[in-house]
């Protein structure tokens, strides 16, 4: 499959776990003390790069099978949860090597940026504030900011919108067989980082226009 023609993007649409930051030890993190008020077992680090992406509530849903919680758990659980990310987020997550340099060379080249996340979105503009990537992008939109996420298009096509742009001419930067669902949908062009959290599976499998190791290896 051919990679995309940069020198026909105006903007990039860019995802934010796996994709900008590793943010797998706060996930750890909160859900360990979630199940610990819950009285139940935390679940292990695999476990955890296997299943986010979805969105935080389903997240939780898996972990708490997981960890042997009754489905009933779950709104208590949501609650603790909130509160113990909220605490955390941030803390224990890195942003990955060349995330910098590409959204610099990004804005170099004059694209309109948007971080499109399933992560809430107040969890996300505190993480990107966090980690001093905000300023980066016109708009952050989240995993409650649409009627639905990702894999479906309506994130993406809305985003689009907001950034005045087509989706033909918007690139989809992500980690993950999500994103390029929803790119493949909407219309996007799609590249996915090496790196990520594709629920245990090979990124080349999801066959995006291109994968690459660092984000500023796509300037």
């Amino acid at each position: 499959m051919p990679s995309p023609d940069l020198s026909r993007i105006e903007a990039a649409i860019i995802d934010l776990d796996g994709t900008l930051v590793d943010t797998v030890g706060d996930f750890e993190q909160a859900l360990a003390r979630t199940l610990a008020d819950l009285g139940l077992p935390a679940v292990d680090r695999a476990f955890i790069k296997r299943t986010v992406g979805r969105g935080s509530m389903h997240l939780l849903r898996q972990t708490l099978a997981q960890a042997g919680g009754a489905p009933g758990l779950l709104d208590a659980a949501w609650v603790h949860y909130q509160r113990h990310y909220a605490e955390i987020n941030g803390r224990h997550a890195d942003v990955y090597p060349g995330v910098r340099e590409g959204l610099a060379a990004m804005r170099a080249r004059g694209w309109r940026l948007a971080c499109v996340t399933n992560k809430p979105r107040a969890f996300a503009v505190a993480l990107l504030e966090t980690k001093g990537l905000l300023a980066c992008f016109e708009h952050v939109f989240g995993g409650d900011s649409f009627e639905r996420q990702k894999p479906d298009p309506l994130p993406l096509i809305s985003t689009c919108r907001a950034l005045a742009t087509s989706p033909a001419r918007t690139l989809m930067v992500g980690d993950s067989r999500n994103d390029a669902e929803a790119a493949r949908a909407a219309g996007c062009p799609v590249v996915l980082v090496s790196y990520g959290y594709n629920h245990g599976e090979p990124v080349a499998d999801v066959r995006p226009d291109r994968v690459i190791d660092r984000l500023d290896a796509l300037s």
